[in-house]
Parts: structure tokens; sequence; C-alpha cells
């Protein structure tokens, strides 16, 4: 619930702004006439369907003369959800550099959760791939005034996630100690008494190492350090 709340505040202080920063797509047509695209949308329950946003999507291409790679379409899978199918199939292309930009009909379709849209979508930015969402004014193309307020924004949330995720640690980490939970590693049980009593009797290390189910190196360390002379 918090982090519904959360994605509701991100992406409505984006509609916000892009009310003032207001996107011409219709003035792009020209300039990126034969753009590659990738579509992507998805609907929650199976019972629904996703025919909507694929019309309204593939109109706006068939406008703009773009052509599209494929359609990618999570069917039954929240937004919360951040592995789907389809939208690993997408990145997956993505990072092979096969379509110019990502097309969706809204920000939720592609996710719900604030970190995983801010990761995902700035790993696109990185790989040189536009991520548009028409309905919102959202474009992250150089060119665009939404550009570079979206980025900071991202990288401004992303910046504040690891934050909270440093500090719930940081907080969990204080109330183990405080109910006396020992941090790091479990420390390895080693009978050196054991280890030096087979050795008297003639077994390798490798054999001792074996019998006490502890690293061979643990071992000779171990027994050296009391007895250098030990061979």
């Amino acid at each position: 619930m918090a982090n519904q709340a959360f994605f509701n505040g991100f992406s409505k202080e984006i509609k916000r702004h892009s009310e003032d920063l207001t996107v011409d797509f219709a003035a792009d047509k020209s300039a990126h006439e034969g753009m590659i695209v990738a579509i992507y949308a998805r609907v929650s329950t199976s019972d629904q369907s996703c025919e909507m946003q694929l019309y309204e999507l593939r109109q706006y291409v068939q406008k703009r003369g773009w052509e599209v790679f494929a359609e990618y379409v999570d069917t039954g899978f929240s937004g919360a959800v951040a592995s789907r199918p389809q939208l690993d199939r997408l990145l997956g292309d993505a990072r092979l550099h096969r379509f110019d930009a990502v097309l969706v009909w809204k920000l939720d379709r592609w996710g719900r959760s604030v970190a995983h849209c801010v990761r995902s979508i700035q790993e696109l930015v990185a790989l040189g791939i536009r991520f548009l969402s028409p309905n919102e004014s959202i474009d992250t193309g150089a060119e665009s005034p939404m550009s570079r307020f979206l980025l900071h924004l991202f990288a401004a949330f992303a910046e504040m996630e690891r934050e909270i995720i440093g500090e719930r640690v940081r907080a969990g980490v204080r109330a183990a100690k405080a109910k006396g939970t020992r941090m790091g590693r479990p420390q390895r049980v080693f009978r050196r008494a054991e280890a030096q009593r087979l050795r008297a009797q003639g077994k390798s290390w490798r054999e001792i190492a074996r019998a006490l189910e502890n690293p061979m190196s643990t071992v000779i360390d171990c027994c050296r350090s009391e007895n250098p002379s030990l061979s």
C-alpha cells in the first residue's frame, strides 16, 4: 500500500509538471520518420483485454509513419511485479538495440513500482532508446522539453529509494543487535586438538580436512599457528 501511494504521488508529480511542458508529438513526425518502436501493453487480470491500449498505440504509430518492431503484451500480471514475461523479452530486445523507442499507453501500464519504473526507464535511456507515453506527455527523447526534467526526477527518486533501503537495513541491523543476534558470517567450528591427533597418526592434510569438514587451508593454518614446525 505504501509503495502504491508512493507511485501515485510519483505519477501525479509528472502529470503536474507535464501540463507546463507539453510535448508537441505532432511536430516530431518528420524528425523521426521511419522510427522503429516497440509497443508494450499490460492488464492485471486474465479476463481483461489490452485491445484498447493496442488500438490507440497502433493509431499513434501509423499517423507518424513509424514501424512497429513487435507488440509485447502481458495479460494477468500486476504492475507491482518487476519481472513479467513480455516485459523481460522487451528489455532483452532493447539491450540488443532492435528498436528506437518504447511506446506505452500510460506509465502505470509499464509498472506500478516507482523503483522498477525508474530503473527500467533509466536503462532504456542509457541504451539510447526513447520512452514515450503520449497520454501523459512523457518523452525521454533528447529534444523533448520533458526529457531533462524526467531524468532529474528519476535520479532524485532513485537516490531517495537507495537512502530509504539503506535506512531500513541499518534499522534492521540495530534491532538485531539489540536482540543479541550475532552479525556477519557464522563462526566455523574447528577442532584443533582433533586435527593434531589425526596428523600425529600420519593422516594427510586432505584426509584431516575431509574428516573435520573444514577447508584444507584452514586446517593447515590453524594447526601451524600453534605449532609452526608441524609439517
